[in-house]
């Protein structure tokens, strides 16, 4: 049986995923069969497994991290919100439906089984289980049928190592008041205090850091030092989506749409040298820049809806009329058709007109389409590659709807060869998208596209001829797999100059007492 410890956080973007990630990849070093879990999140940055069932991203970073295959006994519940008051449950894997915040927590005990069995499944199959907790065990109001923090900590018999952010300031206040506001008895779970991005000179840090010990009785393990990585983040509070600023090189704008979903999909361009990616939210931000990516969306019609109000719309289409190109990935793929029907209500009902830049019509359904997919894009040439030389993707697909060409200036985009999810077909020689045959347009339901060595500089270097612009590779491009593989090692080892790891075992073999 699996020897568990959790990491909980004072707040939301604490760092929690991070240091579960990086336990992970220490505790894989040191030779031991290692997994992550998660028993609910809610977040909007989904993956799909290799069986087709979908899962958080936090997680399935993590278990990477850990050198082991993502699973969905990993992360058993996500919320995925589709409004402010209301999300899409997936439980296991599956869609069990939408829910509002209030009969989502009057059901909530209905979830326990599933969380205790895909915790018991894994704790029987690893030797340590680094378990995240969610947003702040401190809140108080939803204590009651808690299965994510302090009730998931009691039902691992876990010990509790909590961090905090120190970057926002107020940590002092953020670790006492999260301590002092838990009763006694959950307070002893707290093993450990660790700070978080700390930026300065450690030595200033120290008196706060012996008072806070004498207030709480519990110690400071460590401070971890302020360091960017390029990992895969799973929400809207991710840093990625505050860059706004045009750097050097290609400009790419990504439409920061309300419910932003899978927004990692362009995290290979953010990194590739000559080429700055930028989140814009308004109009007047847009510029010109050399493409405009339209990503996922957990509301494609709401999202939509906000694009035509805000202005945006004109805005995109004027660029696209002059000649900037325009892509779209899953739900702005979607957007970018003729137009979108809602015939059961699926996300908000009835049907609305779409940018029209593709010849597409899309009609949601009941039914989620999850699937890994590879293959290789039809009519290369269009992208500027010679017709003979094969440009392969692969990725993943997750939405409700299917998307078809109509007469007009387009054609399929992909053919695609995916292992398809539980009801979904058989999956052989699918055409997936639409591009313009001119080039200046193009949209896919494959997620992580861009992941692709070949077709992110393929897609790069079209962008930079339609602009009359000079962009060229100076070096090999590595894949996104291997740029995390050197981030979670340069993870590991900051967490290893930071905390002490013969505590950290101890703690592990003391567990709660």
């Amino acid at each position: 049986m699996a020897e568990p410890i959790m990491i909980q956080g004072t707040m939301s973007s604490a760092g929690k995923s991070f240091v579960a990630a990086g336990l992970c990849r220490v505790f894989s070093q040191d030779g031991f069969r290692t997994a992550p879990f998660k028993s609910q999140n809610m977040a909007l940055n989904s993956y799909v497994t290799e069986d087709g069932l979908e899962m958080g991203r936090a997680q399935v970073m993590q278990a990477e991290a850990a050198g082991v295959r993502p699973c969905v006994q990993m992360n058993p519940i996500l919320l995925k919100p589709t409004s402010q008051m209301g999300s899409q449950v997936i439980v296991e894997g599956r869609v069990l439906g939408n829910m509002d915040a209030r009969e989502y927590y009057r059901r909530k005990r209905e979830f326990v089984p599933a969380v205790k069995k895909a915790y018991e499944t894994l704790a029987a199959e690893y030797d340590i289980l680094v378990i995240e907790g969610a947003g702040s065990p401190a809140e108080i109001n939803l204590a009651q049928d808690d299965l994510v923090n302090m009730g998931m900590a009691r039902l691992a018999a876990s010990p509790v190592l909590l961090v905090a952010d120190i970057d926002r300031g107020g940590v002092f206040a953020s670790i006492y008041g999260t301590v002092k506001l838990l009763p006694p008895e959950e307070q002893r779970y707290f093993k450990g205090i660790v700070i978080n991005k700390f930026r300065g000179d450690q030595e200033i840090l120290k008196p706060g850091l012996r008072m806070i010990e004498d207030l709480t009785g519990i110690p400071v393990l460590g401070v971890i030092p302020m360091e960017h990585f390029d990992l895969d983040d799973e929400d809207s509070l991710s840093d990625r989506l505050a860059q706004q600023r045009r750097g050097d090189g290609l400009d790419f704008a990504v439409i920061r749409l309300p419910r932003i979903s899978n927004f990692t999909d362009f995290a290979m361009l953010e990194g590739m040298p000559g080429i700055s990616l930028r989140y814009v939210g308004r109009p007047q931000d847009l510029g010109r820049p050399d493409a405009v990516l339209l990503p996922g969306t957990k509301n494609t019609m709401g999202d939509l809806k906000w694009v035509r109000q805000s202005g945006m719309e004109a805005s995109i289409l004027r660029l696209w009329q002059e000649g900037v190109p325009v892509a779209g990935i899953c739900g702005g793929y979607q957007m970018m058709g003729e137009s979108l029907s809602d015939p059961f209500g699926t996300e908000e009902g009835g049907s609305l007109r779409g940018m029209g830049i593709l010849p597409v019509e899309t009609v949601f359904s009941r039914d989620k389409t999850r699937r890994r997919s590879r293959g290789r894009v039809l009519s290369p040439g269009l992208l500027g590659r010679r017709e003979a030389e094969p440009l392969p993707v692969e990725g993943y697909e997750i939405h409700m709807g299917e998307s078809r060409r109509t007469a007009g200036e387009g054609e399929a985009f992909l053919l695609l060869d995916g292992k398809e999810a539980e009801g979904s077909g058989s999956g052989a020689g699918r055409e997936d998208g639409c591009i313009r045959r001119d080039g200046t347009a193009f949209g896919t339901y494959l997620h992580g596209i861009f992941d692709t060595p070949a077709f992110a500089e393929a897609f790069a270097a079209f962008a930079a001829r339609s602009r009359g612009k000079e962009w060229r590779l100076q070096e090999r491009l590595i894949s996104r797999r291997e740029k995390k593989e050197q981030e979670y090692d340069r993870l590991a080892a900051l967490l290893r100059r930071s905390l002490p790891m013969d505590r950290i075992y101890q703690i592990l073999e003391e567990g709660i007492c």
